[in-house]
């Protein structure tokens, strides 16, 4: 899988995951999933919450973007500071995933676990969650529109398709107008090889990012 640590490309889940293990007769549930911003993190935090309020502990960590521009967040929800919502974050840190969030739920079985125990259980949890979670790539894209003569239209098409892009729409006029999407990490050469085709002439106007697939 490629990784392009700019952002335009990451690994993300591909969709909600709850797996379950006991640990001295305490039941931990964890459920991880895809958030892409704060707000669904905390939209996400909040169903679990919901479906499981009758609970002793709901712990989150959540992990919104990738690379630089990575947000965190996390929560003890109760449980000991620093034993159960930091050892969470750090097992999706060391899975190098993005737009990811996760919550362990903790059902006390009358038996505590102690600091170091509460440690490892959630550390499990996390890590079996990870295990049974399917991942796939997160790519960024750009939309854009650029203004072909028709002898170039065919060259052009098939540089747009070699940069990993894909033809929105086309127009057909005086020239044809192509509306386009490409990868972030691909407009550079992109842009190069149409410069190479038109001698200079030929510029896509950008726009807005689209939302990543």
């Amino acid at each position: 899988m490629t990784k392009e640590r700019g952002g335009s490309r990451y690994p993300v889940p591909a969709e909600t995951t709850r797996v379950e293990m006991r640990v001295v007769n305490s039941r931990f549930i964890a459920t991880i999933g895809q958030a892409r911003t704060v707000e669904e993190a905390r939209a996400f935090i909040e169903r679990i919450r919901e479906e499981f309020r009758d609970a002793t502990h709901n712990v989150y960590a959540f992990r919104v973007g990738y690379g630089p521009s990575v947000t965190e967040g996390m929560s003890d929800d109760g449980e000991p500071p620093g034993t159960a919502g930091r050892p969470a974050l750090a097992v999706l840190r060391g899975a190098d995933l993005g737009d990811v969030v996760l919550v362990i739920t903790r059902y006390f079985g009358g038996t505590k676990l102690g600091t170091g125990g509460l440690v490892r259980a959630y550390t499990g949890a996390a890590q079996e969650a990870l295990r049974a979670l399917r991942v796939v790539e997160r790519v960024e894209r750009r939309r854009g529109r650029i203004n072909v003569p028709y002898s170039l239209y065919e060259p052009v098409r098939q540089a747009i398709i070699a940069a990993g892009g894909e033809i929105a729409g086309e127009e057909f006029a005086g020239e044809v107008t192509l509306k386009l999407t490409v990868p972030v990490g691909d407009i550079a050469g992109l842009e190069a090889a149409l410069a190479e085709l038109s001698g200079g002439r030929l510029h896509v106007a950008w726009g807005e990012a689209d939302q990543p697939s």
